[in-house]
């Protein structure tokens, strides 16, 4: 678990580094000028280390499912080999949807517009500022979409099923929490990313107003990368007994 949570962190260092020194930038110059170049550029990396953590959010809920449903061939299962070989398999599906969301861009020939109704370049966005007819293009988009994004949640969506199977099967309740508690800080990191982005992307395929998933576009790119070290780290005892102290002096 620890070795994909140090990965998932690495993975949240770069989604959130694509976004968050441009957006600095831009609120202290008060200007959002951006190049083309740049703009395909922080898209492609975006869309890459933000399907790294589907993939990864994935992996782990695999992970919790083989340590609850089969807890005496946890070690045999995910083994080092496996770990890795999961690791390089969400590296290069995560690469492969980002350049496949690059190339539905770089199809576009011409734009009549200039400004993007929000902080940082998202495909769904450049496609409304296309001049050609976009329809081909946002079909590939949202299959893409389904691919990358809902048969992963698919996946955890059944892992959860089987660990909660298994979980109702245990007649001792200090089982059961101890079930609970390994699985009730990823579950909270999957409801908070996945919740999110479907509020970016629904905000941005039907809202007329695309301002308005600004904020959901802020939630998605800066406070959940940050608040997914702070939904793991209130496991830790030490922790817990640190915000504690703080909490009592502060108030």
């Amino acid at each position: 678990m620890y070795f994909f949570l140090s990965n998932l962190s690495l993975a949240d260092i770069g989604f959130i580094s694509t976004v968050v020194p441009k957006m600095i930038v831009d609120i202290q110059t008060h200007s959002r000028v951006i190049s083309y170049v740049g703009c395909l550029t922080q898209m492609s990396i975006f869309i890459l280390f933000g399907c790294m953590d589907n993939m990864l959010l994935t992996v782990m809920a695999y992970d919790r499912f083989v340590a609850i449903c089969h807890p005496l061939h946890y070690p045999l299962i995910m083994d080092p080999r496996l770990c890795y070989f999961l690791l390089l398999v969400s590296f290069f599906v995560s690469l492969l949807g980002s350049q496949l969301h690059n190339l539905i861009v770089l199809k576009l020939t011409c734009f009549k517009g200039v400004e993007i109704s929000n902080f940082f370049c998202e495909p769904s966005q450049l496609l409304k500022l296309a001049c050609s007819d976009t329809f081909t293009n946002n079909i590939v988009m949202y299959f893409a979409g389904a691919i990358f994004g809902f048969l992963p949640f698919l996946v955890i969506l059944f892992s959860y099923y089987k660990i909660i199977s298994s979980i109702l099967i245990v007649t001792l309740s200090s089982g059961k929490y101890k079930a609970f508690s390994t699985c009730g800080s990823h579950l909270a990191v999957v409801c908070l990313f996945y919740g999110t982005c479907v509020g970016v992307y629904l905000s941005s395929a039907v809202s007329q107003y695309p301002r308005k998933g600004v904020w959901a576009s802020v939630m998605y790119t800066v406070a959940t990368p940050m608040l997914n070290p702070f939904i793991y780290s209130l496991r830790n005892r030490d922790i817990k007994r640190a915000m504690w102290r703080f909490l009592s002096k502060t108030f």
